[in-house]
C-alpha cells in the first residue's frame, strides 16, 4: 500500500502510509504542526552555522598554519598553540553535532511514543 498524496511534481507519493491513515508521515495532515516545527528548527541551522562549513573553514586554517610553520613564517611554538586552539574549536563543533543528533533522536522517539499511545487509545476505545 502507498501513500494517497500527490507530490509537488504531480506524481503519487511512494511513501508507506502510517497505521490507520491513508498518508505517510510527510503528508498526513495530523502531523502538519510537527512538520512545521521541525522545518522551523531546520531553517535556523542554515548558512554559516552549518558544521560542515565550519569544519571546512577550520581545515583551511590548519593548512595555512602548517604551511606557515613549515615555511618559517610562524614560530613552531606559536603554531603549536594555535593548532591546539583550532583543535579545541573542532572538538566543540563535534560536540555540537553529537548533541544535535541526540536531541533529534529524542524528538523522534517522543513522536513514536506519542503515535503508539494514540494507537493504544484507539484500540482501547474501539475507534
Amino acid at each position: 500500500m502507498r501513500c494517497s498524496a500527490i507530490t509537488k511534481a504531480g506524481e503519487s507519493c511512494k511513501g508507506t502510509p502510517l497505521p490507520g491513515s491513508a498518508y505517510c508521515h510527510a503528508h498526513d495532515p495530523t502531523h502538519a504542526e510537527q512538520r512545521r516545527r521541525y522545518a522551523h528548527k531546520g531553517g535556523r541551522t542554515a548558512g554559516k552555522g552549518r558544521p560542515s562549513t565550519e569544519l571546512k573553514r577550520l581545515q583551511a586554517r590548519f593548512e595555512e598554519l602548517a604551511e606557515g610553520v613549515l615555511n618559517g613564517e610562524i614560530e613552531r611554538g606559536v603554531g603549536a598553540v594555535a593548532g591546539q586552539l583550532l583543535g579545541g574549536a573542532r572538538a566543540c563543533i563535534r560536540d555540537v553535532l553529537a548533541a544535535r543528533e541526540q536531541e533529534e533522536l529524542v524528538a523522534r522517539m517522543e513522536a513514536i511514543e506519542e503515535q503508539l499511545a494514540e494507537q493504544k487509545d484507539r484500540k482501547r476505545y474501539g475507534s
